[in-house]
Formats: C-alpha cells, sequence, structure tokens
C-alpha cells in the first residue's frame, strides 16, 4: 500500500512539473514510427507490393485515408498547441505520404519537410517535419550504412537547421535495420548502422566540441545494447548528474523509464526501449537552455491503447499480420521538450 501511494505521489509530481513545463518557453521535440506508412499506387522501383488495392491487405483509399487521420490525431497531442514543432517520421514510403501526413497536423507552425528516398528495398524512409517559421534547413545530408553482407538498408537522415536565433542544430533520423533472423544474429547490422553515425558526430565535435546535436529514431536496439552504449556511447542520462556532463559526448534521455520497465514496443511479454532521443552534451548540461530535464516521454494516450487479450496496454496496429484492425501505429510515439532560446 504504501508504494502504490508512493508511487502515485510521483506520478503527481512529474505531472506538475510537466504542467508547469507546458506553460513556459519550450518546444516540442518528437518522434514516431508510424509503421508502413504507404499510398496505394505501385511504385515499380520499390517492393510495395503488400500495400496496394488488389494485395491481401486489399490496401485502398479509404484505409490509407483513416491511416492519416489516426495519425494526425496522435501527432496533434504531442506539443502544447498542437503538434510538435520538430517531429521525426520512420516506416514512410515517400515525401507524397508524408506530405499528405502534414495536412493533417493542426498547429501555427508552418511546417516543412526534409526528407531522402533511401535504398530500402520497400521504400521506407526517415524524414524529419519541422516549424519553417522557427527554424530554415541550412543543409540536408543522408548518411549510408554499409551492412556486412552488403545488404541495401536505411539512410540516416541528417538536417542541420537554422533557429531563429542564429543557432544552429544537427538532427539525425535513424531507422536502424531490424532484429529479423534473432537480434544476436542481426546485432553486426545495427553496430553497422551505429559505426557510421558515430564517425559523423566525431567530424562534428572535432570541428566544434559545442555541436548541438539531436539523434531520433528506432534504433531495433535498446539504451544499453552494444551498439548504443559502446559503439555510438551514448551515456546513461539522468537529472541530478547534470554536473558531470560534458560538450563533446552524447546522453540517452530515455534511460531512465527504460530501467523503470517502460517501453515503447512490446515484443512477446518484454516492452522494448527501441524509440531513443540523444543529445549531445551543449543541450544537456540543465542550465536554462536545451534539454528540459524530466520530460522525454513515451506518448500513448488511451484512445490508441488495446485493452484486452496478449497485447493490452500495447498502441493498436493497423494490422495484426492480415487483419485489418484500423488503428495507429505497433510503436509508441515519444517526445521530450528543449528550451531553444
Amino acid at each position: 500500500m504504501k508504494r502504490i501511494l508512493l508511487l502515485s505521489l510521483l506520478f503527481s509530481l512529474f505531472s506538475l512539473n510537466y504542467a508547469q513545463d507546458k506553460s513556459g518557453n519550450y518546444l516540442t521535440v518528437g518522434f514516431y514510427n508510424v509503421e508502413n506508412l504507404f499510398d496505394t499506387l505501385d511504385d515499380p522501383r520499390i517492393n510495395d507490393e503488400e500495400f496496394l488495392p488488389a494485395s491481401e491487405k486489399e490496401w485502398n483509399a479509404e484505409k490509407y485515408s483513416q491511416k492519416l487521420k489516426n495519425l494526425g490525431r496522435v501527432i496533434n497531442l504531442m506539443g502544447k498547441s498542437g503538434a510538435p514543432e520538430i517531429l521525426g517520421l520512420c516506416e514512410v514510403e515517400n515525401l507524397g505520404v508524408i506530405t499528405d501526413l502534414v495536412q493533417e497536423l493542426k498547429s501555427e507552425n508552418e511546417y516543412k519537410i526534409a526528407h531522402y528516398d533511401s535504398p530500402d528495398g520497400r521504400g521506407i524512409d526517415a524524414a524529419l517535419v519541422y516549424a519553417g517559421n522557427l527554424f530554415t534547413l541550412e543543409n540536408l545530408l543522408q548518411h549510408e550504412v554499409f551492412l556486412p553482407d552488403l545488404y541495401p538498408t536505411r539512410t540516416i537522415l541528417h538536417a542541420v537547421l537554422k533557429y531563429k536565433n542564429g543557432e544552429l542544430y544537427h538532427f539525425f533520423v535513424n531507422h536502424w535495420p531490424s532484429r529479423r533472423g534473432g537480434q544476436d544474429e542481426s546485432v553486426v547490422n545495427r553496430i553497422s548502422a551505429a559505426t557510421s553515425l558515430r564517425v559523423v558526430v566525431d567530424a562534428l565535435f572535432e570541428e566544434d566540441p559545442n555541436s548541438n546535436i539531436i539523434i531520433m529514431g528506432d534504433f531495433n536496439d535498446e539504451p544499453a545494447d552494444t551498439s548504443i552504449s559502446y559503439i555510438l556511447q551514448a551515456n546513461n542520462y539522468l537529472c541530478d548528474s547534470t554536473g558531470n556532463v560534458v560538450n563533446n559526448a552524447l546522453y540517452n534521455l530515455s534511460y531512465k523509464l527504460k530501467e523503470s520497465g517502460y517501453g515503447t514496443y512490446k515484443y512477446r511479454e518484454n516492452w522494448n526501449m527501441l524509440d531513443q532521443i540523444m543529445v549531445s552534451g551543449s543541450l544537456a548540461r540543465g542550465e536554462g537552455r536545451g534539454y528540459i530535464c524530466g520530460t522525454f516521454t513515451i506518448f500513448k494516450p488511451d484512445f490508441i491503447l488495446q485493452t484486452e487479450g496478449n497485447y493490452k496496454g500495447t498502441s493498436l496496429p493497423t494490422f495484426g499480420g492480415k487483419r485489418y484492425f484500423g488503428g495507429y501505429s505497433d510503436h509508441f510515439s515519444i517526445f521530450a521538450l528543449f528550451n531553444f532560446d
């Protein structure tokens, strides 16, 4: 009983702090694996046959439109007055579906899109949607990931944005190779992705140790796994240890929730923290500018949750195998609050 009361008190304190943050001067940085956001058109360059009107899924305009509305409903609740100012996406087929999704977003932000077509066989990409009234795109890059078997995979999107005060920020949107074939058997592929990203991060830190870096994505690995903790060198981040933060290092904002048993994707009986946000030391010091400590959130509004069965408490997906549920995504979205001024 005492434990329940303590947990309730801690949750109330978090909710109070979060409410105070929501009334302050901050921006929301979010990420969402939107699970197979495909249009209904056949693209001969990619393997999109699973999501066509003639497929077993009978993917048609009505289902596509419903998926867009569902995703928009979630995203529009992530920010303080609508959709986030910065939103990373993965599992989007092309620029067209991102444009259609942006039409569902309700906000005063004037959204723009940063996107590249990746060499992934299914044609699923990563993208960044950003508030064009606050940020300007200074550069857009994609960093290749070379797998040991040379199979083409998703690139890492790198958008360099200039905030309205002139400060530069490097945003990286990731969708690392899956665990298909087994976690241990496939880890070499995610190590390859981590190595590619770390090379770019090292170059930025060598040029400027104070570089502002925000890394987000579906990493298909967890915060303590080798690819992230050892290769990418993303450190555990605690609000009470900001005095130990150094500029030319990375800090994983999702570590604490993972250690508390939370996750963004459930596999069998286990919650996995596959979706994460990491920042450079310049944004993790807790000195007014940068990440607002304690605001990393796994966003799971009640209306997206499955309420019964083996998947109770998880996000209702669009499909369960071949069965159409008309849901949202098999991942929860995430966000964190930042002060950029």
